[in-house]
């Protein structure tokens, strides 16, 4: 069977699907869920194996530090992945919720009830751990879901997707509810681009290029953000001591993700006093410094930070620092720079806290906290599927609530229309 045949077919029987997942009851759902967790503990061997495979092939074609630190699994981040499972299901169904209620002056009473989606088609990189987010999320919220990793993780994913469709078959929900595309080819990718007349979401998830590639192909809605150039603000009223476990929080912890700081803003009443240490820390952990002129000037190790720095996503140990004259330069540089995902200011002064959260437009805004936050886990609502910067129909880390709509429902006593 050609690519493009193997694809339309999963296609069309998800759609054919999606009646049956959309009507199943909460508890059926979890268990699907329950069971995905057991099978993550029976074939951990087998995954961990298989998951050697991909990261010797990733290696072995050079891949990133920071695409192999995402695809790389060990047995606690497969207990991570056990443990979001059970997160999920401890969350509330929002399928068949009524949201709001009112009564027309007709006596019509007219609401809207949360709905699935319908199809979804998750088209990422690396991350074998995001095709278990994403089906448990797409499952719990009553969607279908066809999932498409990049060709580094072909081993973990088939392990995955096996340990899925067994969860499914032993609960008597459709196994095809959950499908993994086995190719690795990118036709592949272009062919699910393709199937509108069943797939009603794109989500991609990984770098720039794949999104962009996924964007510009696409015909059915795609929800995306294309890089995080995640800023931290350190203003002239902050508690140092604070700023600096945040902003080395922001970088250092996990460098290769997409809400790691990526550019260090520093208010230049507080520069001399503040940056030399809080670098030095920096560059002691490994981090190299990209730095304006003043900062060159305060901190004589550090590079000289090029116009291509400010817009940089690194997702590695480098830093763009720049020293601002106040909060409206800071704000200025963040809406040219940014990305529109995570920001964070870090002072004591209340009015400036809120005027930073009220005009620094990104996915999540946070005072006095670290980027790193930005996580649906973090924010409490389980796992995610991915962070949307596209407002529509999502902002921010996408869980169960965004991964349904909403549908008119009409209740009247005869009511005809005059």
């Amino acid at each position: 069977m050609e690519i493009k045949e193997q694809i339309s077919s999963m296609a069309k029987t998800a759609k054919e699907m999606a009646p049956a997942i959309a009507t199943a009851k909460t508890d059926v759902k979890n268990n699907v869920l329950k069971k995905i967790a057991q099978g993550l503990k029976d074939e951990l061997s087998s995954l961990l194996k298989a998951n050697a495979k991909d990261v010797a092939y990733a290696q072995e074609k050079g891949l990133s530090k920071a695409m192999i630190d995402r695809l790389t699994l060990t047995e606690a981040r497969v207990e991570g992945m056990i443990n979001n499972l059970y997160e999920v299901i401890a969350l509330p169904d929002p399928v068949g919720n009524i949201t709001k209620m009112w009564l027309r002056p007709n006596g019509l009473k007219v609401g809207k009830m949360r709905i699935p989606l319908g199809v979804i088609g998750m088209i990422y990189e690396a991350r074998p751990d995001a095709t278990i987010e994403a089906a448990a999320l797409c499952l719990k919220a009553g969607n279908v879901v066809i999932l498409r990793g990049g060709s580094e993780a072909i081993n973990s994913n088939i392990v995955l997707g096996n340990i899925m469709t067994a969860a499914l078959v032993k609960t008597g929900l459709p196994e095809k509810a959950i499908q993994v595309v086995p190719i690795t080819d990118r036709a592949a990718v272009l062919a699910l681009l393709e199937m509108e007349q069943y797939i009603d979401l794109i989500i991609p998830r990984g770098g720039e290029g794949l999104i962009r590639f996924v964007t510009e192909h696409a015909k059915m809605p795609v929800l995306k953000h294309y890089k995080g150039v995640c800023h931290v603000y350190v203003d002239d009223k902050a508690d140092l001591e604070r700023a600096k476990e945040i902003c080395f929080n922001a970088k250092v912890q996990r460098p290769g993700v997409c809400n790691a700081m990526e550019t260090l803003l520093i208010h230049e009443g507080i520069a001399e006093k503040f940056l030399p240490e809080m670098l030095k820390t920096f560059t002691q952990a490994g981090v190299e410094i990209r730095g304006c002129p003043k900062t060159c000037q305060l901190f004589p190790s550090a590079k000289a930070a090029t116009e291509e720095d400010w817009p940089a996503e690194y997702l590695d140990l480098i830093l763009a620092v720049k020293i601002v004259a106040n909060m409206e330069e800071a704000i200025d540089h963040i809406a040219k720079y940014g990305s529109n995902h995570t920001e964070a200011i870090v002072t004591q002064d209340y009015s400036r806290a809120w005027q930073f959260l009220e005009k620094v437009d990104a996915s999540v805004v946070l005072v006095n906290a670290s980027t790193r936050f930005n996580d649906g886990n973090q924010l409490g609502l389980g796992s995610e599927i991915g962070i949307s910067t596209s407002k529509l129909h999502a902002y921010g880390p996408m869980s169960l609530e965004e991964l349904t709509t909403t549908k008119f429902i009409v209740f009247g006593e005869g009511q005809i229309r005059t």
